[in-house]
């Protein structure tokens, strides 16, 4: 039987799923990263999925979204985003760092999932991260300098006022260069990666993260079968079945 259990690792809430019979045990760990606007619950099916298979899996409400939610909608929202994926890329390692001291975590088998947002989090956390073994990201792209500055572009085209000084947003921008993936490839290692997409996204374009796939195939010419990219002709965004039963089958393969 699967547990689910309602955490708080330090001011973060978090769903934990494992099997009844070994959740005190060290497993193999998954985190799922859900996306913007979205919150843990909705990705249930997964680490239930998941935890049927013998992992640990933890899903963290992000900032202002969930539990975290502050009432913000639209458009105060949306100029959060940055602020949302920079603040859980530093999360992540306080949620491993609390079930690595707990011993909970069978060594060198973690692993790193995320749908739209969390997808973006998890590609930017393979820069920062060694720990992380495994990764799918569904609906994700790597390009974070060249998708804010596109966003900024839209704002000034629309007239729109951005909240930040000049200051602020050289910062930002430099911030999010040290967490682009685009930019700096190498840091994969060769760890086993997963993408899906649709191609009819309107959301996170699919050309954006299928580009990226083909710059880094030959990073990982000596291992072929630890990078994946999965293509759907008709799916928007959102994952079918079929992503979701891969991204299970690709941690039982590759934790």
């Amino acid at each position: 039987m699967v547990v689910i259990e309602h955490k708080h690792i330090k001011e973060i809430p978090v769903l934990e799923l494992a099997r009844q019979e070994v959740k005190g045990e060290r497993l193999p760990f998954i985190i799922f990263v859900h996306g913007f606007t979205s919150a843990k619950e909705h990705n249930l099916h997964y680490a239930y999925l998941l935890a049927e298979k013998g992992f640990r899996v933890v899903l963290p409400d992000t900032l202002l979204h969930g539990e975290r939610s502050e009432g913000l909608s639209g458009s105060d929202l949306n100029f959060r985003l940055w602020d949302i994926v920079l603040n859980t890329i530093a999360e992540l390692n306080i949620i491993r760092d609390v079930y690595e001291d707990a011993d909970l975590i069978n060594k060198g088998r973690i692993g790193l999932v995320g749908t739209s947002m969390g997808g973006i989090v998890t590609l930017g956390a393979l820069t920062q991260y060694e720990w992380v073994k495994a990764a799918v990201s569904l609906m994700g792209m790597p390009y974070y300098e060249k998708f804010a500055q596109l966003q900024l572009d839209e704002l000034k085209k629309n007239n729109i006022k951005i909240p930040l000084s000049s200051e602020e947003l050289a910062d930002l921008l430099g911030t999010l260069r040290e967490r682009d993936l685009s930019l700096q490839p190498e840091k994969l290692g060769g760890r086993p990666l997963m993408f899906w997409h649709g191609k009819k996204d309107p959301v996170v374009p699919y050309s954006y993260t299928y580009q990226f796939y083909e710059t880094i195939q030959p990073l990982y010419s000596d291992s072929p079968e630890n990078l994946m990219f999965i293509s759907d002709e008709q799916a928007g965004h959102k994952v079918s079945r079929e992503g979701l039963l891969e991204t299970v089958k690709w941690f039982g393969e590759h934790l």
